[in-house]
Formats: structure tokens, sequence, C-alpha cells
């Protein structure tokens, strides 16, 4: 079995309050919740710290658990939610609570690779197919064994092609940035929540790196969706024309 849990927290240093803002009608929250549902996952839950939220989510017919305000990342606030649910699941995918256009089929890429029960961490990709994309250090590189299974993630571009123009390099070589989901095996992730802070985590800000430093596997599953995550108003203004 596998639950999709929402982490949706109030707040945040650039966008206070941002998962009950109002887009044409609905919050931010609803909407991600609404694309939620209409994915394979039979059980939803929005994890969150505040009342304002939660009583938001349970208003619209939605389900949700309070956790702490003290949760360092996503993860660990999965974890405690997933804690709080009667019924024992597989996996946790964490849907991000920041993305209002959420695609289901998006959520169901990752699904596809839970089932044989056998993957411990899963994420997704998408292929690099500009030189501007790829030197943007914004986005996030991921170094793949044979297995589709993640070596390491970088803001840097790795590798690097020897005796070549980088304008280039793109073409010449398969690189893919991280976006989209994790999805954890429940026995996993209450592992990953005790796993300190890691040096390699500190230098490139990027939490995945811990779990890989201690030896987790990370299938990644090309998807072709791209993610529009909302962290400033300015993000919010820049997608209601798709909305």
């Amino acid at each position: 079995m596998i639950v999709g849990i929402i982490p949706a927290r109030y707040a945040s240093s650039r966008f206070p309050g941002k998962p009950l803002v109002d887009i044409k009608g609905k919050s931010m929250i609803q909407r991600v919740y609404e694309q939620a549902t209409k994915s394979s996952l039979k059980k939803i839950v929005v994890a969150t710290d505040d009342k304002r939220i939660y009583d938001h989510v349970i208003q619209f017919g939605g389900e949700a658990v309070m956790t702490s305000a003290d949760h360092p990342s996503g993860t660990d606030r999965c974890w405690e939610a997933v804690q709080q649910l009667k019924e024992p699941y597989q996996y946790v995918i964490n849907i991000q609570g920041d993305e209002p256009l959420i695609d289901p089929k998006q959520i169901d890429e990752l699904v596809a690779v839970l089932k044989n029960g056998t993957t411990e961490l899963a994420t997704q990709m998408i292929k690099i197919d500009s030189h501007a994309l790829l030197f943007n250090t914004g986005e996030v590189k991921i170094v793949l064994n044979t297995n589709n299974e993640a070596l390491y993630f970088s803001r840097s571009i790795i590798p690097f092609i020897k005796d070549m123009d980088e304008k280039e390099w793109h073409l010449h070589h398969d690189y893919y940035r991280h976006v989209g989901m994790y999805a954890y095996r429940t026995d996993i992730l209450s592992k990953l929540t005790d796993l300190p802070v890691s040096p390699l985590e500190k230098a490139e800000s990027l939490e995945q790196l811990r779990w890989l430093e201690n030896g987790f596997k990370i299938k990644c599953v090309t998807t072709a969706f791209e993610s529009h995550c909302i962290d400033t108003p300015e993000d919010l203004q820049g997608i209601l024309h798709l909305v």
C-alpha cells in the first residue's frame, strides 16, 4: 500500500502562508490535494504544523494530520505523519505542497517503480536539452549508474567533458536534472530521519546526498512533466496563465 503525503508548513521566509494563498478561487493546498487525488493513490494526507491549514483541508473535504513545527525537512514531516495513520503503508510519496499544477500522471510514474517492493527510494528526472539549463546552478544535476540509480546529485556540471566546447556538452552526453517528488519505502524512511546532516549535504545544500553518503539507493525515473514550484509571490504570478 502507498500513501501520498503533502507536507504543508505555514512559515516561509519568502512566502509566508503560501499553502492558503488563493489561486483563482481555490487555495494552493486544495489545488495540490485535488490533483493528487486524480492519481492512482487511494489515500492522500496533508501533514501540516498549522491549525489554519489543518482546518482548511478538513473544510474542503480533505484529510490532514497535525505535525511538529520543528521539522527541518518535508522528509521528517512525512515520517511523523505516516506514524499517525492507522493503516500500515509500505511506501510514502512526498508530494510537494507548493506545486498546484502537478500532473497526476507524474505521481503515477513514481508509483510504477515501487510495485516490486525492493525500491528503497525513488525520485524523478528530466533530460537537459540546453547549455543554459546545464550551467544553471539552480538546477540539480544527477549522475546515474547503469540501473538508473543516483551516484551523485550536484549543482555543478558532472561529468566534465574533456577537450570539447562546453556549449556542446549536452549534445554528446545524456545529462539529467532533478525534478518532482520523493518516494520512500517506509522502513527506509524511518532510518533516514535518524541520520545526522552529512558533509556533502552541507556543501551542496541537498538533503538526498545524506542518503547516498549512508549507502541508500535512489532510483531515478524519467518524466516529461516540468515542476512549477511556488517559492515566492512572483512565482505565483508567473503560473497564473496556466491555471
